[in-house]
């Protein structure tokens, strides 16, 4: 047998090594392209701010309908609009905190799933209630052929407070429940508050923590542009719901007396509910699918060949080493703390009190424009809702998104970021000022905004009664307005003084109406009404539009600052803070911009209202007409106003960064002094090491 010797001195040959088998591409490109990571979170986010942005717009846009479908004021509808706030603050400050350290996409699916239970919910009364009877009393059954009396003037008729008496008095009103069933309307919005707070601290935080610096601002920025394509398809549903009768499908449309423009008319209301609902259960599904964690983005400075691998070894230590869930004793022992280094930022304080402020108005601006354009402009709430949709809501996305460019583009410090949110500001309610002049005057109806003469009037009282209607009995809490031949709204045939009706539903007309004859157009002989206000002047309506045209870019202005100035929230804490600084933000925004916002202006709104509606069994129902000049001055002064004064506060911000800038260079140079200082007095001349220089030794210090 031959032993192979070798010279002494070489190395031995090397041992062969295996090599792994190849790959195939394809199998490698399937494995990376199904990768969960942040892009696909975002999408699943961005979902859902969709179905929550289109439940509460068509919230918003839907107040008139329901407030006449329950016949209730404008304070109660702004209760109901501020409950989804107060269901926000049940739960927000406990998901902000706790919710951060769990499972953080469950509990987000968790919460769509609430949000669509909670909608639902607020369609259910429609089902429960009887058929919408608004206050009418023309016959449907009324033909052509026959004739009626609305003014008799038979001197035995009933005296004025018996027939309103007669005319409260209906068959059945003893046993209407339908008096209370908007508070399912109202537990219904709770439960979607509830469920909504926990997409936007939770989801924020979670991109903020996985995505780069780099890509955070401009992800969150394209997140809130989706999602404010979710108003646009708001208000598109709710126009096109305000179109159908609210028993569609169950009563005869032909018997219907009155108009979309009629503040009696109520739409489908219902329907869009059950359609938002329905949205938000599907975007409940993704978020149980995805893991605790995500690979963190790599940086642009990072090699990309080996981005996606270290990143998904990070990923997967991340998980294994929380896979344990955190004991709640334990986290709960830091929530003080931690609350109390927060609300001793007094960066974070200032800029609060900005938005709270800022926030009010908004909330303002967006529950009441669909109401304000109805009673200014004399329009229907479906062209109404359905204009605001495709002009302002566009102008609204395209601002978001421009913010995020901005942010990423030239990088915005914190200070960089509220000088723009601050000059966004300003421009924007400048667009506001316009908005006086654009306006109609009252319209004019006879004893509620002029007299019988065309005159101003003063009393209340005495103003509907005037000697053309005295005999006729007409009961005072009528509405039934007729459009009389001379241009005058009266408040229903009986108060313009007509002896005889013909035709049946919205083709009733009525004649020998002695109030007419009394104050007549000059050069006319007829004496005739139609049912239905007389049409606004032709300036009301290109004035509508040119409003519509400075809102959109007031909204647009004002969204070019939404992501400096939301980007402030996150960058002026602690990193550890963040979750809880966007959960008290948004609670704070909740408990004193979106809960009382409503409430007290719907209050200041009831007292602008110059003809109440009659409930089925009596009382005060809706509003039917308002005082424009009053809701105008109210409406655009108190949103200008707020506004205004929120820019101060930004301004205080910006002098309390500068002031805290000052104080950290002044310690940074302080500090680097002393550590120069130390460094020379602890390194002597003859233990100084070899070649170290002057500059090296402050480098190093």
């Amino acid at each position: 047998m031959t032993v192979e010797t070798r010279p002494e001195g070489f190395p031995d040959p090397p041992l062969k090594k295996e090599l792994p088998p190849l790959e195939d591409p394809s199998e490698a490109k399937t494995r990376t392209c199904c990768t969960r990571n942040v892009k696909m979170f975002l999408v699943a986010l961005s979902f859902t701010y969709f179905s929550k942005a289109l439940s509460g717009s068509y919230m918003k846009s839907s107040i008139t309908q329901i407030e006449r479908r329950f016949e209730i004021p404008s304070s109660v509808i702004g209760v109901i609009d501020g409950s989804f706030e107060m269901g926000n603050l049940l739960v927000l400050p406990l998901v902000s905190y706790f919710g951060a350290k769990f499972h953080r996409p469950k509990i987000i699916g968790a919460g769509c799933m609430l949000m669509s239970i909670g909608t639902l919910l607020m369609a259910l009364p429609h089902f429960l209630m009887g058929h919408y009877k608004y206050e009418t009393t023309i016959s449907a059954s009324t033909n052509s052929s026959t004739a009626s009396f609305p003014c008799s003037q038979d001197p035995g008729q009933l005296t004025e407070l018996e027939a309103q008496q007669q005319y409260s008095r209906i068959a059945g009103c003893e046993h209407d429940g339908g008096s209370l069933m908007w508070v399912a309307v109202l537990l219904g919005n709770v439960l979607r508050g509830v469920g909504e707070a926990t997409i936007t601290p939770l989801g924020i935080s979670f991109i903020d923590d996985f995505a780069s610096p780099e890509n955070s601002a401009f992800y969150i920025g394209c997140l809130h542009t989706i999602a404010v394509i979710g108003p646009l398809f708001g208000f598109t549903l709710s126009a096109f719901c305000a179109r159908l009768y609210v028993d569609i499908g169950f009563v005869d449309l032909g018997s219907i007396a009155i108009s979309m423009k009629d503040s009696r008319w109520v739409g489908a209301w219902w329907l869009g509910f059950i359609i938002a609902g329905g949205t938000s259960l599907l975007s409940a599904f993704p978020f149980f699918f995805l893991p605790k964690t995500l690979p963190k983005e790599a940086g642009p400075e990072k090699d990309s060949s080996t981005t996606a691998e270290q990143n998904l070894l990070q990923g997967n230590q991340q998980t294994n080493a929380t896979d344990e869930q955190p004991k709640l004793i334990d986290v709960a022992k830091d929530f003080l703390p931690s609350l109390k280094r927060l609300l001793t930022n007094k960066i974070y304080i200032l800029y609060l009190t900005a938005n709270i402020i800022m926030v009010n108005g908004v909330i303002i601006l967006i529950t009441y424009t669909p109401k304000y354009l109805e009673q200014q402009f004399g329009e229907s709430a479906s062209k109404t809702n359905f204009l605001i949709g495709v002009t302002s809501m566009p102008a609204v996305s395209l601002g978001i998104f421009f913010s995020g460019l901005i942010m990423k583009k030239f990088k915005l410090d914190l200070l960089g970021a509220v000088k723009v949110g601050l000059g966004t500001a300003v421009l924007g309610s400048l667009c506001i000022l316009p908005y006086f002049a654009l306006a109609c005057e009252n319209t004019e109806i006879a004893g509620l905004t002029v007299s019988y003469a065309g005159t101003g009037i003063s009393d209340l009282e005495s103003r509907v009664l005037v000697a053309c209607n005295s005999g006729c009995g007409c009961p005072v809490n009528q509405w039934e307005p007729v459009c009389g031949e001379n241009g005058m709204t009266y408040v229903s045939p009986c108060f313009a003084g007509c002896n005889i009706s013909r035709g049946s539903g919205k083709n009733t007309t009525f004649h020998a109406c002695r109030c007419i004859e009394a104050f007549p157009k000059s050069g006319s002989g007829n004496f005739s009404a139609v049912l239905g206000q007389c049409p606004r002047e032709e300036k009301c309506s290109r004035m509508f539009i040119y409003y519509l045209v400075f809102l959109s870019l007031s909204f647009f202005i004002l969204s070019l600052g939404s992501m400096p100035i939301f980007i402030v929230n996150l960058r002026c804490v602690d990193p550890e803070l963040k979750s809880l600084s966007v959960g008290m933000y948004t609670l704070a925004l909740r408990a004193f911009g979106g809960i009382p916002a409503p409430i007290y202006f719907g209050a200041l709104i009831d007292s602008t209202c110059m003809k109440w509606g009659t409930k089925k069994c009596g009382g005060h129902g809706a509003c039917r007409v308002y005082n424009n000049v009053s809701f105008r001055l109210l409406f655009i002064g108190l949103i200008l106003g707020l506004r205004l004064l929120g820019c101060i506060f930004l301004g205080f911000v910006i002098i309390q960064m500068k002031k805290f800038t000052r104080d950290h260079r002044k310690t940074s140079t302080e500090v680097k002094v002393f550590l120069k200082q130390d460094m020379r007095n602890s390194v002597l001349p003859e233990q100084k090491p070899t070649g170290l220089s002057e500059k090296e030794v402050e480098t190093s210090a």
